[in-house]
């Protein structure tokens, strides 16, 4: 495993490629073996760099948790890093307290040296829109998903879009996982779109990435086993809907149209040994896939950032990943 830290588990990551080395900004929270769920209530933003996605140098932490009273003093979730005009953009999920973290928001920090962050002070920037999403409240699902963005520059339209984890306000209650659209042209003002895709297959589809290849646009998202919907399930059977991991959408717009290309998933396998995936360009140019690192092969949590795995983009354009065989398990 490429980065693994004794007292602390790590699992949803972004990355940021400077001119020399890999940024990587990930959750983090003190290992409790006994129970390793716990970490998502205690959630912060690590950093780490490297000059080869396998030996890191862990850096100071970037971002905790707000202060009592603010829309993010509960917890941190995952977000994003871009740069725009030598400036730094962390863009992240959080949740209060007082709402007893039920409604998820995405708010900015900004830097100028990717080490020290300062909150953007008209914070949150980016909430569900009850047009086409899910709020808390319009059924029986526990939560109001906004999260986990993923913010990339579009050279064609010259706008920066989010891709985000939501739920589409219809259909069937474990079949509405969409991912969420929102566009800027400043990184600041946003305005929310309808969906990228159609609900219909999973109940949540986490951490979002855009890969662009040869004409092609791909959304990569993870989701488990017990999150395919029983529509699903009934058109597959439970073999296909027995696998968590990394999957890819595909289509040939940016805003919409996408879907599923195949069923089986990027990386996927019905231990979860692989979960938040991403496809990484290194310096080289080539393209890299790192996951977090979930289970060992008799099902203990790990918590920590995979080594990369090597992609091979396919003459019709469809994305594969050689995965060390001593983890795979169908």
């Amino acid at each position: 495993m490429a980065l693994f830290l004794p007292d602390k588990y790590i699992w949803d990551f972004w990355l940021l490629l400077t001119a020399s080395e890999y940024h990587i900004f990930y959750l983090q929270a003190v290992r409790t073996p006994h129970n390793p769920e716990l970490r998502h209530e205690s959630a912060s933003v690590g950093h780490a760099v490297s000059f080869d996605l396998i030996n890191w140098r862990v850096l100071p932490d970037a971002l905790q948790a707000g202060q009592l009273g603010e829309w993010d003093d509960r917890v941190i979730w995952t977000g994003c890093v871009i740069e725009r005009e030598n400036q730094y953009y962390l863009f992240y999920t959080g949740s209060s307290i007082s709402e007893k973290g039920r409604v998820q928001r995405i708010g900015l920090a900004l830097s100028g040296d990717l080490t020290t962050w300062k909150r953007f002070p008209d914070n949150p920037l980016l909430e569900a829109d009850s047009r086409w999403y899910e709020k808390l409240g319009d059924s029986d699902w526990p939560d109001e998903a906004w999260r986990d963005p993923d913010i990339y520059f579009d050279v064609r339209s010259g706008k920066y879009y989010a891709l985000i984890c939501a739920r589409a306000n219809f259909g069937s209650l474990d079949g509405r996982g969409v991912i969420g659209l929102a566009s800027s042209k400043d990184l600041l003002s946003w305005e929310v779109l309808p969906p990228a895709c159609a609900p219909g297959e999973f109940a949540q589809m986490e951490v979002p990435q855009e890969v662009f290849t040869d004409n092609q646009y791909h959304i990569l998202f993870s989701t488990a086993s017990n999150r395919h919907s029983a529509a699903r399930r009934a058109r597959l059977g439970n073999d296909v809907c027995k696998l968590t991991g990394t999957y890819v959408l595909t289509s040939e717009q940016l805003e919409g149209g996408y879907v599923l290309e195949n069923d089986w998933g990027l990386v996927a396998d019905r231990r979860g040994t692989y979960y938040a995936g991403k496809i990484i360009c290194t310096i080289s140019g080539e393209y890299k896939f790192l996951a977090t690192l979930q289970l060992d092969k008799n099902g203990n949590y790990i918590g920590a950032l995979s080594d990369p795995m090597p992609v091979i983009l396919s003459s019709d354009g469809k994305l594969s990943v050689w995965v060390p065989i001593s983890f795979y398990q169908l």
